[in-house]
């Protein structure tokens, strides 16, 4: 009885001091499935340390991905997702591309309901973070020589967060990455793939030990259109019209980002997918990133070759502000939700 009662005490964090970190929380899902046949039906167990061969298919090859979404509390009550069923879409195309067996989306979604209403007590209050969900798919049987795990398991876990990004709606300073690529034409760039992440670590603590938020990386082949912000999709702003990369399969399709284009051409902005110059993006009146993570964070600077475009001094920009505020405002279930974007978990 004293565990139960504890289990359904509310957590003793402090909330308003809460970053986008790890904090372990209470239950978790896991499912299993070999090579070729079916996923055996999934369980809910405490969170836990996980036993696995050296010789699995992950540690030795990166095969694996992951996801990344948020349930929020409203002022209503009710716990709020945000497009979920586009998370098992796109881990289904991204198990595709890592030959790695596919989730069926109704067994993806049902694994983030049960561990979201498990973990209910971590949900942060309204307006003070939120429950971050990480599902990850990854071969976890025995293989040695390059090729499919013979078996893979389906995990989901959560944890509360607070922003991404130190500050909150304060813009943000970046630098461009002249050296390192994220990704190259025909890679996995395009997938949320466990090993795309590693190589970015190393720039990124750099850019960050100079003072700069996030890294921004180029193409690979001409080195010059924007591709992405470490862990964001890429926007800017010139005369009212939006601009953010063109998905040519180097970069994540954003679930963040899709829903930023289709809230601002509802809004009546004209949004242009399309190659993105970094010297066009230096010339910009306003620029942000978005991403599951980050929402849409506002862009202040960006150094590029020793020259800086500076978008906004301490001040958000008006179209980069209108459109947080809605997208945070559907999200959240404080306004309308015309597009049926935020089931209740």
């Amino acid at each position: 009885m004293m565990e139960e009662a504890e289990s359904d005490s509310e957590p003793s964090i402090d909330w308003d001091s809460m970053t986008f970190s790890f904090t372990e929380t209470d239950r978790m899902y896991i499912a299993k499935c070999k090579q070729g046949e079916d996923w055996q039906p999934g369980v809910m167990q405490d969170f836990q340390d996980l036993q696995l061969s050296p010789a699995a298919g992950v540690i030795n090859y990166g095969q694996g991905l992951f996801e990344g979404m948020k349930a929020r509390r409203a002022e209503d009550g009710r716990i709020l997702l945000f497009r979920p069923e586009l998370n098992a879409r796109r881990a289904q195309e991204g198990s595709r591309r890592l030959g790695m067996a596919v989730v069926p989306e109704e067994m993806f979604l049902d694994a983030v309901h049960q561990v979201i209403h498990e973990n209910e007590r971590w949900i942060p209050p309204t307006g003070r973070g939120e429950l971050y969900i990480r599902p990850l798919i990854f071969g976890s049987g025995a293989i040695l020589g390059v090729a499919p795990a013979p078996e893979y398991t389906f995990l989901v876990y959560a944890v509360p967060v607070g922003p991404y990004f130190k500050g909150g709606m304060n813009p943000i300073s970046l630098k461009v990455s002249d050296e390192y690529h994220r990704a190259a034409p025909g890679g996995s760039g395009g997938v949320k793939a466990i090993g795309n992440y590693a190589p970015g670590m190393m720039p990124s603590k750099n850019a960050k030990a100079e003072g700069y938020a996030e890294i921004i990386y180029l193409d690979a082949v001409h080195h010059r259109y924007v591709e992405e912000v470490g862990a964001a999709n890429f926007f800017c702003v010139k005369d009212n019209v939006i601009y953010t990369p063109e998905l040519t399969g180097t970069i994540l399709p954003g679930i963040t980002r899709l829903s930023t284009i289709e809230l601002a051409r509802s809004l009546g902005y004209q949004v242009l997918e399309t190659k993105v110059d970094i010297e066009f993006a230096m010339g910009a009146d306003e620029a942000f990133c978005a991403g599951t993570a980050a929402v849409i964070s506002p862009i202040g600077s960006i150094e590029h070759g020793g020259k800086i475009a500076t978008y906004c001094d301490g001040e958000v920009g008006a179209i980069t502000k209108q459109l947080y505020d809605a997208l945070s405002a559907i999200q959240e279930g404080r306004a309308p939700d015309p597009f049926g974007w935020t089931p209740s978990a």
